[in-house]
């Protein structure tokens, strides 16, 4: 089965001032207050190394389940090709459909994706070499963990088109982020606003903690700054 080879280089914007900030509860918090409640990816998504943070812009592939790999085409292409132009704040979306049979990222794709500065990959498939992905410092999220090599299982069809990952839309460009507790997705069209009920939340969370550490009440501490 042939591949879409239409690969056209992208360019991402700039992740937002202070994203160091944000916590994946916050901004999932801050979609809710939107009326966007879909874009948090579900528990079965787990962080390869969860003392690492990830925050980037999404570059998407789509992967097929396939029996085979036809003669005279080579099934990691498009995979490279995306691979080979991420950019420094890009993180990689593999959508595999949620296949038991695809293992799309691995030692190689991480040591290429790293020092290309870009800040990591998300995917509903599988990891392998995690050892050396986890010496890396790469944040990778997952679906599981597994040897297998996606030739002959799964090729990716198209790139940098809006894909479903474990149920969560993610178009190019979208902000994607990851930490301890799980990975949310931030569609552009509402990005702005999510930003700034996120950090205002953030501010209003420093100083409930500092009242609650100061012996402070919860329902005192929620009726000033309406925050939980």
């Amino acid at each position: 089965m042939s591949a879409n080879t239409s690969f056209r280089p992208y360019q991402n914007a700039p992740l937002p001032a202070g994203w160091e900030q944000l916590y994946s509860a916050v901004l999932s918090d801050a979609l809710d207050a939107v009326g966007v409640t879909n874009q948090a990816f579900p528990p079965s998504i787990r962080p390869l190394d969860e003392q690492l943070k990830m925050c980037g812009r999404a570059r998407t592939g789509i992967y097929m389940e396939v029996a085979y790999v036809e003669e005279g085409v080579n099934p990691y292409e498009l995979e490279i090709a995306i691979v080979d132009d991420l950019k420094p704040g890009d993180v990689a979306v593999f959508a595999c459909g949620g296949s038991s049979r695809i293992a799309p990222w691995g030692s190689l794709l991480s040591t290429a994706t790293t020092v290309r500065g870009a800040a990591g990959c998300i995917t509903d498939g599988f990891v392998r070499d995690i050892l050396e992905i986890r010496r890396l410092k790469l944040p990778v999220f997952h679906a599981g963990i597994a040897p297998l090599d996606s030739k002959g299982r799964g090729q990716i069809q198209s790139v940098d088109v809006p894909v479903i990952c474990a149920g969560v839309r993610v178009a190019p460009g979208d902000l994607v982020f990851g930490d301890a507790d799980g990975a949310v997705v931030v569609p552009q069209a509402v990005e702005a606003d999510v930003l700034k009920i996120a950090f205002d939340k953030i501010r209003g969370e420093d100083h409930s903690m500092d009242e609650l550490r100061a012996g402070g009440y919860l329902r005192d501490v929620y009726a000033k700054y309406g925050v939980l």
